[in-house]
């Protein structure tokens, strides 16, 4: 019974610093996932210059594959124009 009592009372003091940072990040959860999901559905500046960069290459390459596949027809056309 006198063991249960000393080791009741030592528990605090050999738990103490775990019990309190238990005890912050519990209480600063709230915190920290309300700015995590700002950050989830906001864009930075940086995200939105990254995607519109990404956006114009790829605007960029399909009118260069329009361009290219026009030229092909055209130098086609002349060519079948040339058989005739």
């Amino acid at each position: 019974m006198r063991t249960g009592i000393v080791l009741a009372l030592a528990l605090p003091l050999l738990s103490g610093g775990c019990i309190a940072k238990t005890a912050w990040d519990v209480a600063t959860l709230p915190v920290k996932a309300t700015g995590q999901v700002v950050d989830w559905t906001t864009t930075s500046q940086e995200e939105a210059d990254r995607n519109y960069g990404r956006k114009m290459r790829k605007m960029e390459a399909a009118e260069g594959r329009r361009l290219r596949e026009e030229n092909r027809r055209r130098k086609r056309e002349e060519r079948e124009d040339r058989d005739d």
